[in-house]
């Protein structure tokens, strides 16, 4: 049930709300995380604009949510306040893997999520083969489990992400899963259908939103870069080819300079040297483009351009 906050429901001192029903208002006390209430007891002055509210009953605990929609103003960004300029590449073997351009890695390691998620998968597939009113009442259960699982993943491995006045560069990953190969068949074996879950329940939109929104907060700034080629291109002698990848293994070798690194650290170095290319501009021109998307294909290859002639190297990469 969705509330506006004018006609049905109103928030005051004390920790006491009141919501309107059809048999009239309902005043009662709630309780919440106490950065949020003393957000809600002072909105004006942590500059809050409480909007609509939606009204939510755990359907195991019986637990009524009132669930707060909030807009929070936040100080203009300022390229002179950035300390800090870093990649960040999502993936389905690590969660997130970070580097900053003064070589410092951070890697979130997605296994004991994942194997979590199987074991989620398995018995999910086993009460729905089962169908009786028991194993139902299991399910809504489980698939409730499920989401607080992603949930939770995606909260922690943002903030740990999100440091204080940081620039944060994420892939632009749009219509990633259209361009992600699936195949589809009534006789796919169970391993192809294993990986089809696990395409389809990659979750990297909710990890970008927040992390996305925790950099603001925390007084940084998030941009979005090309994702094409980050885990192809040598940052070292910038070649580019699907060679570097052996057997698409978690290893990068560069076929023409022999550098050898993680897969995933090579990429988010890359991602790391492209936002610090966009920190740049904006220190140039004054103007941020905070993602590429309105931009056509000609200004496409043209970025790409300039991202090939980008080097690897911490004593020109430490500069702000």
């Amino acid at each position: 049930m969705t509330l506006s906050i004018a006609n049905y429901y109103r928030i005051f001192k004390g920790l006491v709300n009141s919501i309107g029903t059809l048999t009239g208002r309902i005043r009662c006390r709630y309780e919440g995380w106490n950065r949020h209430l003393e957000w809600l007891a002072h909105p004006i002055d942590h500059g809050i604009t409480l909007g609509a509210a939606k009204l939510w009953q755990d359907p195991v605990s019986k637990v009524w949510y009132l669930l707060v929609s909030i807009e929070k103003s936040l100080d203009p960004m300022a390229m002179d306040s950035i300390t800090t300029v870093k990649g960040v590449d999502l993936n389905r073997r690590n969660i997130a893997v970070e580097s900053n351009t003064r070589g410092e890695c951070r890697f979130y390691p997605g296994g004991y999520w994942r194997h979590l998620a199987e074991r989620v998968a398995s018995t999910r597939s086993a009460l729905q083969a089962k169908g009786t009113r028991g194993a139902k009442a299991v399910l809504r259960k489980l698939v409730l489990r499920e989401r607080r699982l992603n949930a939770d993943t995606a909260h922690c491995v943002s903030k740990a992400i999100a440091e204080p006045h940081a620039m944060v560069g994420l892939e632009w990953l749009k219509d990633i899963r259209n361009r992600t190969e699936r195949r589809h068949s009534k006789k796919a074996s169970v391993r192809r259908r294993k990986a089809n879950r696990k395409v389809s329940s990659w979750s990297f939109a909710d990890v970008q939103a927040k992390t996305a929104y925790k950099t603001r907060l925390s007084g940084g700034v998030p941009i979005w870069v090309d994702a094409d080629y980050t885990s192809q291109t040598c940052p070292i002698c910038g070649h580019i080819g699907q060679e570097n990848r052996p057997d698409h293994g978690l290893l990068f070798v560069c076929a023409q300079c022999g550098h050898t690194l993680h897969a995933d650290l090579v990429a988010a170095r890359n991602i790391s040297m492209r936002t610090l290319l966009i920190r740049q501009d904006w220190v140039r021109t004054g103007r941020l483009s905070a993602a590429p998307e309105a931009s056509g294909d000609e200004t496409k290859a043209a970025r790409l351009s300039r991202y090939a002639e980008l080097r690897w190297s911490l004593d020109a990469s430490s500069v702000l």
